[in-house]
């Protein structure tokens, strides 16, 4: 057994690559033609995709190489098709572009990486991973991509008739890292990816036996740096905020309703230190996010709360240290329980957040103190995360502490432990307790161990080639309530098991990989072992060369009702048993064609009636200066035998500007038939340089049926003009 611990995937069994220090200076401007990059060999690079091993269609050089301050990476991308893609010019968007990219997995623990890439048009993407690139979770990357974590960084491109060319240059204090005996040890991924063709190059060779594969840190190549020294800046962000915020309030006879207006001024402060090279300490002082995109509105048809992911950068910085996932979304710590309520802001005062490793500990240290309002005490929030590598180099053992505490005298408790280990090849154990303490629960002497805990074990097979599956067991009691996680049941006990199997097809053949899937999920009621939910699903996944992907099948669903269910239109689901099938099915079109679509449709039977539900997601990039997309989804929901029914429409629609990789503004408007409303979010950003920016941002909701009420509602419910400008000083 202790062999099998001890295993290494083959991208690990690979000698560490000693990068070369350059022997002259590089100027910044994409071309990569100076003689110090001459004297850098470039990487050997394989085709990852559309067919693994392939002879690439463009040539593609990559070197890279470091000084005393700094990590260099160029890339020689040629195409003479003029058909290189550079769709858009909005920072942090990805549109279907061509890309140049590499990830570093800077401690080299095979579980984390930092995630850079830029386009042909200069724009700077950056991003972190986590579990080591593993799905699971509620956002769009599957939980283990975040798209809104940022750094300090610089990359420079050039577009010619011979294709382009691009430079990056990433300081040492925005990667964090550490030196053995005066050497650095990371790990490292890079690749090319040419969106029309759906080819990716990649170095090193790691086979797509993964759904990301190339963004794996566990396939990463060692590298080492050798005599480098972490800098230490200490950045100062001190933000002005101006403007004026309009709310809808009945008068005092209550007839009618007015307009409220209130001026806002504001001063704030985010100091960021890196207290060594590998521990980060923020500090923040009367927090503000007023430039923070809106969140989606989104229509549930459930009988659980809403998940919304973290959007906000204060949370941001390796935010994986901080995961404790115990089912699809739930979770120990959610970091919007902080200074948000029911989709309101609540006043941060401010507080601390410490990242980054300590020896062999991983350490995640948050503390927020929010203001007293109306409706809510001033409460302190506090987490804590310590986490090791044991056994071998893809096996963690750690725990987690979170607190919240009222200055009324209430509060939650709440810890966790937890270890994922890897047991032999592609196998992985995971365990997790955690449990929750409360004031409610001491005052009324009802506190008992194991209902207010959750217990959770699972043994998977990690992959997308050949066989995989997962088996798991939850249990969870009554009285498990984290205050600072997100939890969607209680009292139940879920077995949960899935089993699938890819190929890949032949050369010749349209198709990429084939993915045939089961799953099936069961939640018993604790108190009487009564089911309460079952879910089984059977699905196809089909992934076409071109990057198009089509997935469909067939899903049962048992819900048991101890009450009756609300839904839109006063419509009302009887409780008791009900038994449900759906057919799903969906088509993502590869994101590398300037119009492109994503379609979905489920239809089938809902509790004592039946549902369909379409969706239909487009994407037109008119030019690298303009986009628009949007998201238009359509439930029709009825009940024969009842005469009742209702029919619920909901509209995003997103346009971005972009005049350069500097100026831009986006609107986000939204439509939600459902709750009747409409409301825009949108933003201009004038970015003078990095760390240094002016936000104008305008916010406004209206109501779309005024007279379900009386006295009617007004048009405009909210309304909110801020204007923020952030400056940060670099020592």
């Amino acid at each position: 057994m202790l062999c099998l611990l001890l295993g290494a995937t083959a991208a690990q069994a690979q000698d560490p690559l000693v990068l070369p220090r350059l022997t002259g200076p590089i100027h910044l401007d994409g071309r990569s033609d100076e003689p110090a990059w001459e004297a850098v060999p470039p990487l050997s690079l394989t085709v990852y995709e559309p067919v693994f091993g392939a002879d690439p269609s463009e040539r593609t050089e990559i070197r890279i190489a470091y000084d005393d301050q700094y990590l260099y990476v160029a890339g020689r991308l040629y195409d003479d098709s003029g058909d290189v893609r550079a769709n858009s010019l909005y920072r942090d968007r990805y549109s279907g572009d061509d890309v140049f990219a590499v990830i570093l997995d800077t401690f080299n623990d095979n579980e984390n990486a930092l995630w850079f890439f830029t386009t042909p048009a200069g724009v700077r993407f950056d991003m972190a991973v986590s579990n080591d690139a593993e799905f699971g979770g509620g956002n769009p990357f599957g939980g283990v991509i975040n798209p809104s974590w940022n750094t300090f960084w610089d990359a420079a491109t050039v577009q010619t008739d011979a294709g382009w060319f691009a430079e990056m240059r990433i300081p040492y204090s925005s990667l964090g890292f550490q030196d053995q005996d005066g050497a650095v040890t990371m790990g490292l991924i890079t690749y090319r990816y040419i969106a029309r063709k759906n080819e990716r190059h990649i170095f090193p060779p790691i086979p797509p036996n993964w759904g990301m594969g190339f963004a794996k840190p566990s396939q990463a190549q060692d590298v080492v740096l050798e005599h480098v020294r972490s800098q230490n800046p200490l950045y100062i962000t001190p933000y002005a905020l101006s403007g004026i915020g309009q709310s809808a309030e009945l008068n005092e006879p209550g007839t009618a309703y007015h307009l409220n207006g209130e001026f806002t001024r504001d001063l704030g402060l985010d100091v960021k230190y890196n207290l060594t090279s590998n521990l980060t300490l923020d500090v923040t002082v009367n927090t503000d996010f007023a430039q923070v995109e809106a969140d989606d509105q989104q229509v549930n048809l459930t009988r659980f709360s809403l998940f919304f992911p973290e959007k906000r950068q204060f949370f941001q910085e390796r935010a994986g240290i901080f995961d404790f996932t115990t089912g699809r979304v739930d979770r120990l710590f959610h970091s919007r329980t902080v200074g948000l309520h029911e989709g309101k802001a609540v006043r941060i005062l401010g507080g601390t957040r410490l990242v980054g490793r300590l020896g062999n500990w991983d350490v995640g240290l948050i503390d927020m103190q929010t203001e007293r309002s109306a409706l809510l005490p001033s409460e302190n929030f506090g987490v804590l995360r310590l986490r090791r590598q044991v056994l071998n180099e893809n096996s963690y053992a750690g725990g987690m502490l979170t607190s919240r505490l009222g200055d009324d005298g209430s509060y939650n408790l709440a810890y966790g432990l937890d270890g994922i280990f890897r047991v032999t090849g592609q196998d992985y154990l995971s365990l997790q307790w955690a449990q929750s303490l409360q004031d409610s629960l001491l005052q009324n002497h009802t506190f008992d161990f194991f209902e207010a805990g959750l217990l959770r074990a699972r043994w998977q097979r990690r992959g997308q080639q050949g066989l995989t599956y997962t088996a798991a067991l939850t249990r969870s009691g009554d009285a498990y309530d984290p205050g600072l996680g997100f939890v969607t049941r209680r009292g139940f006990t879920q077995p949960f098991g899935s089993l699938s199997y890819g190929w890949f097809a032949g050369d010749a053949s349209p198709i990429r990989r084939v993915t045939p899937s089961l799953f099936a999920s069961v939640y018993f009621r604790n108190d009487d072992g009564s089911v309460e939910s079952v879910f089984l699903n059977h699905a196809w996944n089909v992934e076409l060369k071109t990057g198009d992907n089509l997935q469909f099948g067939p899903q049962l669903q048992v819900e048991d009702l101890t009450e009756p269910l609300s839904f839109p239109e006063d419509t009302e689901v009887p409780a008791g048993r009900h038994t449900f099938y759906t057919f799903q099915g969906s088509y993502r079109m590869q994101s590398g064609r300037l119009l492109r679509t994503n379609a979905e449709a489920n239809l089938g039977t809902f509790y004592d009636g039946w549902r369909l539900n379409t969706t239909l997601s487009p994407t037109w990039n008119v030019s690298r200066f303009f986009e628009l997309g949007g998201d238009y989804s359509f439930d029709r929901v009825r009940f024969p035998d009842r005469g009742a029914g209702f029919d619920v429409h909901l509209i995003r629609l997103r346009t971005q500007v972009a005049l350069n990789t500097r100026v831009s503004a986006n609107a986000f408007i939204q439509y939600n038939s459902a709750a009747n409303i409409v409301s825009a979010n949108v933003r201009f950003r004038y970015n003078f340089s990095e760390g240094n920016d002016l936000w104008i941002v305008y916010n406004e909701g209206l109501n779309t049926e005024r007279y379900r009420e009386t006295p009617a509602l007004p048009l405009t419910d909210s309304r909110t003009v801020l204007l923020k400008y952030t400056y940060t000083f670099i020592r």
